[in-house]
């Protein structure tokens, strides 16, 4: 297997199924224009790729789970969008182009923030009209918990009114499991879920969290020596806004420690999911990246 190859295609198709959602949607066309504009701006589809990496590798069909991975990516990039607003981080560029809200100014940012949460949601739930299954009931239950108050948003909460507190290892992996964590655990439940493998959910799970903490420990080192022209986006932010991160509690060296130590735990798991070596790869290619 070659994994780029791989990494790719599975990234057209879900631009692909994306274009489609989109492509005749009764609204505003500033609206539209202003979800899609940071919908397209170039992601990795990390959340939405795993959903998929799961569920193929466990005998389920990509067809299958392709909107609910889609409605993951939507969710994922509203909580960028209001992110990104001069009320929370404040920043100007997000993946080497200007942020939303520089571009349409608050409101639409916000409005199309709001679009793209609510559109997943009609995105899912269409798919369980036509499904019947109650399969599907439960992969959108898994990612309306992983994207609320004790999920994502619960994260958020934990990070701004944390900025310029000095707090524990407990506290920061808390924040952390919810703003970063549930959304990419969510993202591999449901490959296992819409499988009708939910016995591999324990494993998932624990697959999911040691990734999680893997990707923000590295979230957090490239802000301190990524490079503005691979990551797109201004570096040094969480020291400037006084936020607490692996690098401020930890250091630098014993976090990329940590990095690779969540990872090798993350590949573990891996290995009892998928005998392609995909998972294990795009493992190694999160830990190992430089944006």
């Amino acid at each position: 297997m070659d994994f780029k190859k791989t990494l790719e295609y599975k990234q057209r198709l879900i631009n692909k199924r994306l274009e489609d959602l989109f492509s005749n949607i009764d609204a505003p066309q500033i609206i539209i224009e202003a979800m899609k504009y940071s919908l397209f701006a170039g992601g990795k589809r990390i959340r939405p790729i795993l959903s998929i990496a799961v569920c193929e590798a466990l005998n389920g069909r990509t067809e299958d789970v392709l909107d609910i991975a889609c409605s993951i990516e939507m969710i994922h990039t509203y909580s960028l969008i209001h992110d990104d607003l001069p009320a929370m981080d404040n920043d100007d560029y997000r993946r080497g182009r200007l942020t939303n809200h520089k571009v349409y100014g608050d409101a639409i940012a916000i409005l199309a923030g709001d679009g793209l949460l609510n559109y997943a949601f009609e995105t899912m739930l269409n798919v369980m009209k036509r499904k019947n299954d109650k399969r599907f009931v439960d992969a959108a239950f898994e990612i309306a918990k992983a994207s609320g108050v004790t999920g994502m948003i619960g994260g958020q909460v934990i990070d701004i009114t944390n900025v310029g507190n000095i707090i524990d290892e407990n506290s920061l992996i808390s924040m952390h499991e919810r703003k970063t964590g549930k959304l990419i655990e969510a993202s591999c439940n449901v490959g296992a879920i819409i499988a009708n493998r939910y016995d591999f959910l324990e494993i998932t799970k624990e697959y999911s969290k040691n990734l999680g903490i893997a990707f923000q420990i590295v979230d957090d080192i490239l802000d301190v020596i990524g490079e503005e022209e691979k990551l797109g986006k201004t570096v040094g932010k969480d020291a400037k806004n006084n936020k607490p991160t692996y690098v401020t509690l930890y250091g630098l060296e014993k976090s990329q420690e940590l990095a690779r130590e969540y990872s090798l735990k993350a590949l573990e798991f891996a290995n009892k999911i998928d005998n392609t070596g995909f998972l294990q790869d795009l493992t190694n290619y999160l830990l190992n990246r430089e944006s």
